[in-house]
């Protein structure tokens, strides 16, 4: 049919040379002229076709036309609300009178309440006794009547006053429509033919390329937009909070180590190795291989000393110390496992060693006995890293199995809680985290302990984002660190900043398979 359009007007044009109104035309198939609106959009269609070969040129003129709405086509079909009733009605002294429950049986609920009233008014029906009865035997459904002139033909005789009344009673809608005058292009021609858009094999074999006709090209067309990569927004975060620590003097620790043993995870943090956190239902345990290499003699011995006897002022667990348990190779459960072997390396010079960086073997570097605490080998440090850590979670909507820790260590000599405190303020404020607040908390290798929460306004509560305190000597003794020394830790969520700077509620749709491409290109820029 579109082809046959097409043709109907391109021959009508080239009878009259214009068309003045597309709703005289007659579509092919149909015997009436186009005046509906369906019509006029299959016309448009029609003349968009040809306007792009540049064979028509056409203008759209705005028409308001009125149309019934579901309720005006059935009073049109079935009769209004008054008349209904009275048709339900004997006449007044030819049978019993119609109550109002037996009258919502005959005609419906709504046609009842709605044209009982409307009959009274009208003075078509009356009261007799408990029931209803008409008062005139015929009557003029002027309704009705209105509503079928409308449907017909969009307009009424009685004028503008009483299709707004239509209107107002929700029985009529206006409705708006478009018809066009038509004129003949610059490439006008009767052939319905389309013209070719690409040469052939076939056309350069046969010589038809020499007599075709072409589409001309569209130069300022902007063609389909590409697909360019996009960070993810824990990207964005990342580089942001990387940036934070940059800027206020921190140096990155590498972190390339997934797989830790027991002993750097746990045990020379502190860490019981009766602790719940290291039962299978907490930690990701490997198979094959199943156990690490020793780590360096002398400092494995005072780490088991401490934990099982006691020492630098600490009376230990009193428990029995298990090499298998110590040399049991995992996942990492944190960062701090690498905070561990850098603290360690830290306090190499404080123990008079000396590190090979590259192959971070340690060799003796003359002895330390009396050494004052200007010549110790202490050297202050701000370490930061950024890296994935595995646990045995449930997964729920602030939960996974595996996420990113933001790790960071200062150490120095004479840091309080305090300064942690004002440093884990300035921290969040230049993330853009305002409300934030700390509880007291228990930590095996930090005391005093921190649990950091921040606000998230569509969570509407307070998410823990963060842990922290302050190394116990326990920890920091046995590797080699002055007594004066002390050093802040701190291990805080990545997806969990991330979820409150964009706004999410649920961690599995920031991170997983499920999470749609779109959210991942329409991320905006994070701007701490």
């Amino acid at each position: 049919m579109a082809e046959a359009l097409q043709q109907l007007i391109l021959d009508t044009l080239d009878k009259h040379s214009k068309i003045h109104d597309t709703r005289q035309l007659i579509i092919p198939g149909q015997q009436e002229p186009a005046a509906s609106q369906d019509a006029q959009i299959i016309i448009l269609g029609a003349l968009n076709s040809l306007l792009s070969r540049e064979m028509i040129l056409y203008e759209s003129h705005e028409v308001l036309s009125n149309v019934l709405t579901p309720e005006g086509e059935q009073i049109a079909k079935d009769g209004s609300h008054e008349a209904r009733v009275w048709a339900a009605l004997p006449l007044k002294g030819e049978g019993s009178a119609v109550n109002a429950v037996q009258l919502k049986k005959l005609v419906g609920d709504e046609t009842a309440k709605v044209g009982q009233g409307r009959a009274f008014k009208s003075g078509w029906i009356g009261k007799e006794g408990d029931g209803f009865v008409k008062l005139i035997p015929t009557i003029t459904d002027a309704t009705q009547l209105d509503l079928q002139e409308v449907g017909s033909s969009g307009t009424h005789k009685s004028g503008e006053k009483l299709l707004a009344d239509l209107r107002k009673r929700k029985l009529v809608t206006q409705k708006k429509g478009q018809w066009f005058t038509v004129t003949k292009g610059s490439s006008f021609s009767t052939s319905t033919a389309k013209p070719e858009t690409d040469l052939t094999v076939e056309m350069l074999t046969s010589g038809s390329w020499k007599t075709s006709t072409y589409k001309k090209y569209n130069f300022e067309a902007e063609g389909t937009p590409t697909n360019g990569g996009a960070l993810h927004p824990l990207l964005k975060v990342r580089e942001e909070i990387r940036n934070i620590f940059l800027e206020m003097g921190f140096a990155e620790m590498p972190t390339s180590s997934f797989v830790e043993s027991g002993f750097w995870c746990f045990d020379a943090l502190f860490v019981p190795q009766q602790h719940p956190a290291r039962d299978l239902q907490d930690t990701f345990y490997l198979s094959d291989p199943k156990n690490s290499l020793h780590p360096e003699k002398e400092y494995y011995k005072r780490v088991s000393t401490v934990h099982e006897h006691g020492g630098f002022g600490s009376i230990g667990y009193r428990a029995p110390w298990s090499h298998e348990e110590s040399t049991k190779l995992l996942l990492r459960t944190h960062t701090t496992a690498s905070s561990a072997h850098m603290l360690y390396k830290l306090a190499a010079k404080c123990r008079g060693e000396k590190v090979d960086d590259e192959s971070g073997e340690y060799t003796h570097a003359g002895s330390k006995t009396g050494a004052t605490e200007q010549d110790d080998g202490f050297r202050p440090a701000k370490l930061f890293s950024i890296d994935r850590v595995f646990r045995n979670e449930t997964m729920d909507a602030t939960h996974l199995a595996e996420f990113h820790q933001v790790e960071g260590v200062v150490a120095d000599r004479g840091l309080t809680l305090a300064d942690l405190l004002g440093f884990m303020r300035v921290f969040f404020n230049k993330m853009g985290i305002e409300k934030v607040r700390f509880k007291p908390a228990y930590n095996p290798y930090t005391e005093p302990s921190m649990e950091i929460f921040a606000f998230h306004p569509l969570l509407d509560r307070w998410v823990e984002v963060g842990n922290s305190g302050m190394f116990r000597p326990e920890m920091l003794e046995p590797m080699g660190f002055p007594k004066d020394v002390r050093v802040h830790g701190w291990g805080l969520s990545l997806e969990r900043p991330t979820m409150i700077r964009y706004g999410i509620n649920n961690i599995r749709t920031l991170v997983g398979h499920k999470v749609p491409i779109e959210s991942i290109e329409n991320a905006a820029a994070v701007m701490f």
